[in-house]
């Protein structure tokens, strides 16, 4: 299955669903039609399987990378470094995941959603560690996250010359410091 669903990965990121047929993923896999069946109904069913294989790919990434004494705002910029390496590894992912809003509405939720919620936990982790301010944090996990999603197209699929950690230090300084200009003392 492994090699089906990898497979599949590389037909629909070049190709894209609507183009991509079963016998090219079996032909790219190296294995019988006959055993795409053994693993899947059809076409949708492959894509929905795969959305679900990168959305598990990404949290693994991103629970991999926390090193056990970081929190907040330093647990963030571990897991945008991962993620940056992550969508530089894995290009198509960003093809997949936005087709699935069309092919599988459901899939493409579940991944946001998913992400979302690993985010609020991590900044109530931090809430409760005294490293984040308290605050609405599944409000700010869908901020994160449209975030990280974009810097990740600019920096991990568009250009990807910049090192990673470059990035997330420009975010992480972001998250600490914010955008504000400092407020002038009257004189």
């Amino acid at each position: 299955m492994r090699k089906l669903l990898d497979a599949a990965a590389k037909e629909f990121g070049d190709r894209g669903f609507y183009e991509a047929s079963i016998s090219d993923i079996t032909r790219r896999a190296g294995t019988a039609l006959g055993s795409f069946y053994t693993y899947f109904d059809s076409k949708e069913a492959i894509f929905s399987a795969l959305v679900r294989d990168m959305s598990q790919a990404v949290a693994r990434t991103a629970a991999a990378a926390v090193s056990p004494s970081s929190g907040g705002v330093d647990r963030e910029h571990e897991v945008l470094i991962a993620f940056l390496d992550f969508a530089r590894q894995n290009k198509a992912i960003y093809r997949i995941i936005d087709e699935a809003e069309f092919v599988d509405p459901a899939s493409y939720r579940a991944h946001y959603e998913g992400a979302a919620a690993r985010i609020a936990a991590r900044l109530d982790q931090g809430v409760a560690d005294q490293l984040v301010r308290p605050g609405e944090n599944e409000v700010r996990a869908w901020a994160l996250m449209g975030m990280n999603v974009f810097i990740g197209l600019r920096y991990g699929v568009w250009e990807d010359s910049r090192p990673s950690d470059e990035i997330a230090a420009a975010i992480e300084d972001l998250l600490r410091n914010g955008i504000a200009a400092p407020t002038k003392k009257p004189s």
